[in-house]
């Protein structure tokens, strides 16, 4: 399949992010390409060059990485990805067309890989949730940068 991938970083660019002066990722991600994936982690890790202690990057790209795989994965439609950085606050939230709301679930043993996404979004991000928005719905999640 083709993507759909539209990208636009606007604000300060690669300098560090003043309160009140949002940097931003916005993209679209096309139906079931999960390439699309590393090419997000990719232009996250850029947006947040200069946010954050390291290893709360780190903690950003593999939640992003779940949220958007799950969309790409679980529905049949296109989902839009929009990051905000403001100050030392990170926000995700993937956007998808489908009604159906996903639940954490405990994973068996058997079942490979599958199944932990939401279980680390909710153990590893401040705060995340997923809310009903024009017929369909969007997953969100919060990060501190751990910078006193």
């Amino acid at each position: 399949m083709t993507s759909h991938a539209q990208e636009s970083t606007v604000g300060p660019g690669s300098s560090a992010t003043a309160v009140g002066d949002p940097a931003r990722l916005h993209r679209r991600l096309g139906r079931a390409d999960l390439r699309e994936v590393s090419e997000v982690r990719r232009a996250l890790r850029e947006l947040l060059l200069h946010w954050g202690k390291p290893e709360r990057t780190d903690v950003a790209e593999l939640l992003t990485s779940e949220i958007v795989t799950n969309a790409l994965v679980h529905t049949d439609d296109d989902a839009v990805l929009t990051a905000t950085v403001r100050a030392h606050r990170l926000r995700v939230e993937v956007r998808d067309f489908v009604r159906n709301r996903p639940t954490p679930r405990v994973p068996h043993a058997d079942d490979g890989t599958g199944g932990r996404g939401l279980l680390l979004v909710q153990s590893l991000a401040d705060s995340w949730g997923v809310r009903t928005q024009d017929g369909g719905k969007a997953v969100w999640f919060e990060l501190d940068g751990g910078l006193a």
